[in-house]
């Protein structure tokens, strides 16, 4: 299995849908298996992958527009065979959720599986023009997907989504289009290769004259590069598009943007900013900090006063992503080879890492709870239920358990990540740590506050006949809620993955 047939499936498997399925029963069929075909595939690359090799494994260079600097260029490391599986596992879950919603078409199947196809192009591919192609493409089913499908105000919402994402990818295009002019590459490891020896200031100095000086420039450029990321991501204040989309969107939508499509903007802080631009991210150390602080504090805050359960998630998501822009900040503030800061920085890259592959595995399954109990009671009001684990006890016990994997529980695959996040940014930079910690108490107020309003207290007389779940949807949440479990008390399962990726950017880039 290559990465080019890899990415290749979904996207002939969408047209496949498209052609073959007249038949919803038949789509739907189609749809799923190749979803298991995807997650199969990414698994076999996941069992190939050696991670004691240097470098990047199963890379394909071809030429393409070699006067432009365009090549075709793929391959992975242990970051992205993480994405891989982890886009797979979540597609393949929003496929699940879908199976008994009558209201999503063939259309609508074929679209999350192109959604895929940009998933998996966008974390695979090494040369910027082939990676913004797979960036700009999972844009456009994600907003069909919100515009077709969703609530009463899905076209405000999808409108901003769109305009959102849409200006801070013209300001990455931007950023890199002048990269290439000053550097002559748009390939990410050479561009890294150039920042590892500070060559990429030397040139833009060199090459692009914009009244200022080189070291401006590259600030300039910096932050252009993160504003997409920051967007996409996204950070606070970049994030009001989140909310009202995630509220609108189908919660098997939902899913998709929360589960994969965030962890975009998380990959390029760490595929593209990091690397490229680590002597930027130094400098503007003070305000990036402050942003993650924000970023993990005020959506807690946010999301306690909430009263739609699928905002009150929305916020969460933002919040457990703040932990992840904390621990790249935390990767960039010092250079050199000091062996104690490598510890603790391994600790936070590592922590980011599990971050980002657990919060998909839990707010997926948070959203799948919340499509399968509107469906049931055509609400999702906070203050609208009460008393459910005595109507629907196996729904509300398997809930109650994503729920406290998102709170951090020890035992659960949400206390990996944060615990070794906050074990490596608290020796350098504790006032941001100490603060951030305020953010973990609000996760726990919020989320025991749903679980007190929604599946404790008096039975709400209206849901007295509320079914619980059906045996196949039992069984569909084995895998996911075994994996919460598993992750949680041997999270080595994808430590041992990343480990020699995470050392290799600490040596290779000189954090």
């Amino acid at each position: 299995m290559t990465i080019t047939e890899l990415t290749s499936l979904p996207l002939f498997g969408g047209c496949l849908v498209l052609l073959l399925g007249r038949n919803r029963a038949v789509a739907r069929a189609l749809a799923l298996l190749l979803g298991l075909c995807s997650l199969g595939n990414a698994l076999w690359i996941w069992h190939g992958f050696n991670p004691a090799l240097p470098g990047f494994q199963y890379e394909v260079w071809r030429t393409w527009a070699p006067s432009l600097g365009i090549v075709y260029h793929v391959g992975v490391d242990g970051l992205g065979v993480l994405m891989l599986v982890l886009s797979a596992m979540v597609v393949l879950m929003s496929l699940a959720a879908s199976w008994n919603n009558e209201k999503h078409s063939r259309l609508y199947l074929a679209l999350v599986l192109f959604l895929e196809g940009g998933l998996f192009g966008t974390f695979t591919a090494l040369n910027f023009v082939h990676w913004f192609i797979f960036w700009e493409l999972s844009l456009i089913p994600a907003f069909f997907l919100v515009r077709l499908w969703g609530g009463p105000n899905r076209n405000r919402a999808s409108t901003q989504f769109f305009l959102y994402t849409m200006v801070g990818s013209i300001a990455l295009l931007l950023a890199f289009l002048a990269l290439y002019l000053a550097t002559g590459t748009f390939d990410f490891v050479d561009l890294a290769r150039l920042a590892q020896h500070g060559d990429i200031a030397r040139e833009v100095a060199q090459n692009i004259h914009w009244g200022v000086s080189g070291d401006t420039t590259g600030m300039i450029l910096f932050w252009a590069a993160f504003l997409g990321f920051a967007v996409k991501t996204p950070v606070v204040p970049f994030h009001t598009w989140l909310p009202a989309t995630y509220a609108e969107a189908p919660s098997e939508t939902t899913m998709l943007l929360t589960g994969a499509m965030s962890k975009m903007g998380i990959y390029g802080f760490l595929r593209i900013l990091l690397p490229i631009f680590p002597r930027e991210m130094q400098h503007a150390l003070t305000p990036l900090l402050w942003l993650a602080v924000a970023t993990i504090v005020l959506p807690a805050f946010a999301a306690w006063v909430q009263k739609d359960l699928k905002r009150t998630f929305a916020y969460s998501s933002v919040n457990h992503l703040g932990y992840c822009i904390l621990g790249v900040c935390v990767a960039a503030k010092f250079t050199g080879a000091d062996a104690s800061l490598a510890a603790e920085k391994s600790a936070a890259l590592t922590g980011v890492m599990l971050q980002i592959f657990s919060h998909a595995l839990t707010a997926a399954a948070l959203f799948w709870f919340l499509t399968l109990l509107e469906r049931r009671a055509a609400s999702r009001g906070i203050d609208d239920f009460g008393g459910l684990r005595k109507v629907i006890p196996v729904f509300s016990g398997l809930m109650g358990i994503a729920i406290f994997a998102s709170l951090g529980l020890p035992g659960l695959n949400g206390f990996p990540g944060e615990f070794l996040i906050f074990k490596g940014a608290f020796p350098l930079v504790p006032w941001a740590t100490a603060i951030s910690v305020l953010g973990l108490l609000m996760t726990a107020v919020f989320l025991l506050t749903v679980i007190q309003k929604v599946f404790s207290g008096p039975v709400n007389p209206r849901w007295q006949a509320l079914p619980d779940l059906t045996l196949a949807e039992r069984w569909a949440f084995v895998p996911v809620i075994a994996l919460m479990f598993a992750i949680g008390l041997y999270p080595q399962i994808i430590t041992g993955m990343i480990h020699g990726t995470v050392m290799q950017w600490i040596a290779g880039v000189g954090l």
